[in-house]
């Protein structure tokens, strides 16, 4: 049998894996922002404070930029 982790690292404390746990939940949760983002087109409580229309299509269109410029690598 194959183990999946080095003999050093096999072990751990509570507080290790309770700072990893919430570590991946505020990921996850950060994930499930984003989709609620792109399905309701608003970016947290203060997005009117932020810009108008105009200034949010420039903005996505400016980080689409930036995603496609990466992805042709």
């Amino acid at each position: 049998m194959r183990r999946r982790w080095p003999e050093q690292h096999r072990f751990t404390t509570r507080g290790a894996l309770l700072v990893r746990v919430a570590t991946e939940t505020a990921q996850h949760a950060g994930h499930v922002d984003i989709v609620r983002e792109v399905i309701d087109g608003q970016a947290g409580k203060d997005h009117e404070e932020i810009g108008d229309a105009q200034w949010w299509s420039d903005y996505v269109a400016r980080i689409q930029d930036a995603a496609d410029a990466f992805r042709d690598r």
